[in-house]
This record gives structure tokens, C-alpha cells and sequence, in this order.
């Protein structure tokens, strides 16, 4: 199964060294290196801009960009921004807020049946109130 991966989990791979991650953050990193060795590690527009915003240096930030364009990313369609509001409105009827960009992940992933791999915890709220496949590090 694919696993779009979200912003959290590429930022503690790719900002981060090793010795600053605790061992949860560690078995998160080692989960997306293998992931991507599978093929199965997704990246979508949201969570690549998420990504190259606020690096500073223009060096770093084409260093980046390189890195993330071996990723291939879904085409988006009308119906996964409507699924987004669904999924919005679905979840404000049970008291659960939170982002559009969040939204829009869990309906790609969910329109596609793909798992989510995040280390934000608001997704376990929104799998609550609309069913939604979150990828477990074991």
C-alpha cells in the first residue's frame, strides 16, 4: 500500500540529525527510509511547499527542491478538494477543527486508499469522525 507521507515525518528526516531525534523520531526516520526504498513513500504539492518554505539560504533551498522532485506527486482533481471540504465539515459537526492543508491530505489519501504517515497527532482526532487509514511505525 502507499503512504503519503506528511510534513512532520520529512522534517525530522531531512532537518534533522540523528543524534537530535529521540527513539520514537528515530523509528519514524527509519520507517521513511524504507518507505522510500520500497517505492511506496507518496509526496503531494501541499507538503513539498510545506517543506521548501522558510529555508533562507538559496543554496539550500535548490538542494532541497532537487532532492524532492524525485518524488512524484498525484494529480490533483476537483473531486479531492471537494472530499477536503466534506471531510472539513465532517469533522467540525463532532467539534474536530483543524487546517485546510490537512484536509486536503486525508482526502487524497483516502480517495486513493492510501495510509497517512504523520507524527501530528490532529489526524488521529480526524480519523474520529471520517475513516482514515494512519501508517503505524511498529
Amino acid at each position: 500500500m502507499l503512504v503519503l507521507v506528511d510534513t512532520p515525518i520529512w522534517s525530522l528526516a531531512l532537518r534533522r540529525t540523528p543524534k537530535d531525534l529521540n527513539p520514537r523520531e528515530q523509528l519514524q526516520t527509519a520507517a521513511l527510509r524504507e518507505l522510500i526504498r520500497e517505492g511506496r513513500a507518496q509526496l503531494v504539492g501541499p507538503v513539498r511547499q510545506e517543506l521548501l518554505s522558510g529555508i533562507r539560504q538559496e543554496k539550500n533551498f535548490r538542494e532541497l527542491r532537487d532532492y524532492l522532485r524525485a518524488f512524484d506527486e498525484p494529480i490533483l482533481a476537483v473531486t479531492d478538494y471537494e472530499d477536503a471540504a466534506y471531510i472539513n465539515n465532517q469533522c467540525r459537526a463532532q467539534g474536530i477543527a483543524g487546517s485546510p492543508i490537512d484536509f486536503l491530505i486525508c482526502a487524497i489519501a483516502a480517495r486513493r486508499n492510501w495510509e497517512i504517515f504523520t507524527a501530528d497527532q490532529d489526524f488521529a482526532r480526524y480519523a474520529k469522525a471520517f475513516p482514515l487509514k494512519l501508517y503505524q511505525v511498529n
